[in-house]
């Protein structure tokens, strides 16, 4: 399975963002692979509308099966993600990448509707 989180940064030490749309990075973790990749979304600041489907986008092209975030994705955003199949997970705001990952294995994020 792939989950994706909304970050400030390119990697496990890094802080969820917790905006969706104007997300900084998007990392992917594989847990098959135990691979973490990352995707620098910060040109998304110049985009005057639009960054919340636009990085529903960059989701659905990273086949995650899962989004962590903070706050949640705009509508526009959450009902591309959900067409997409996409589960999404809020309340990591404060937490670090690797933090954020062991809330969701142990069921303590919120699933966003």
């Amino acid at each position: 399975m792939k989950i994706a989180f909304t970050a400030k940064g390119p990697n496990w030490n890094s802080k969820i963002d917790p905006r969706f749309g104007r997300t900084e990075y998007l990392l992917v973790y594989d847990t098959s692979t135990e691979e973490l990749k990352s995707i620098d979304n910060r040109d998304i600041e110049n985009e005057a509308h639009g960054a919340g489907p636009k990085t529903a986008g960059l989701i659905y092209e990273s086949e995650a099966e899962v989004i962590i975030t903070g706050n949640g994705p705009g509508e526009n955003a959450a009902r591309a993600l959900e067409k997409a199949g996409v589960k999404i997970y809020t309340g990591a705001e404060k937490m670090k990448i690797k933090e954020a990952l062991e809330a969701f294995n142990n069921n303590q994020l919120k699933e966003y509707n």
